[in-house]
């Protein structure tokens, strides 16, 4: 009889170990499989899909902060690109600048607005000058806001008869603005000023 009771007993133990055993494997199966769920989640929440050509390109989400270099010199250049670069072309030519002055404060209008009155603009079209500009570096210093930047550049001048290489070397402060269709970095230039502008060769064509 006792022996009966304690042979229950053993098998009672034994099931509720086995049952506890069980419980405990399931609940580190449950939290592991949560976890991995998030965190599959939170990686396809980083996942961007571009539709370009008919053909879906896979593209990832990152913190600005570690993208804020790159874009703040591609922004610089993109501007001087617009600003600079010039052909004989009346619409052609207000157009670019129209796509400069919505990355740019009223520095860059002002010099704009100079450039205009002095015929600047009239004389690349009446004589069929095409203007090239090719960024050569980018000082750049995120330690301040807004950002100080210092751009060097080489300018190309073809005209009929020549072809006249000038240097560039401009400056001004970037501030972070939000995005916009006209404006896809989130920069504006601001209290840019040419430091200087000066003829280094000219080629005969």
């Amino acid at each position: 009889m006792f022996q009966q009771m304690k042979n229950i007993d053993t098998a009672f133990k034994y099931v509720r170990g086995f049952t506890l055993l069980i419980i405990l494997g399931s609940f580190a199966v449950s939290c592991f499989a949560i976890y991995k769920s998030y965190e599959l989640v939170n990686a396809n929440q980083k996942k961007i899909f571009i539709l370009a050509n008919n053909k879906a390109i896979e593209a990832y989400a990152s913190d600005r902060k570690a993208n804020v270099a790159v874009e703040a010199r591609d922004e610089i250049k993109t501007f001087h690109n617009y600003f600079f670069t010039l052909s004989p072309d009346d619409k052609e030519i207000q157009s670019s600048i129209t796509k400069a002055l919505y990355l740019a404060d009223a520095s860059v209008k002002n010099e704009y607005d100079n450039l205009k009155e002095s015929g600047y603009y009239t004389e690349i079209i009446s004589a069929n000058i095409s203007q090239e500009i090719i960024v050569d570096s980018i000082q750049l210093d995120l330690n301040q806001t807004p950002f100080y930047f210092k751009c060097f550049a080489t300018q190309k001048i073809t005209r009929t008869t020549s072809v006249l290489t000038r240097n560039l070397i401009t400056e001004g402060f970037l501030r972070s603005i939000p995005r916009s269709e006209n404006n896809s970095h989130g920069f504006l230039i601001e209290r840019w000023n040419i430091l200087e502008n000066k003829d280094l060769k000219i080629e005969k064509r």
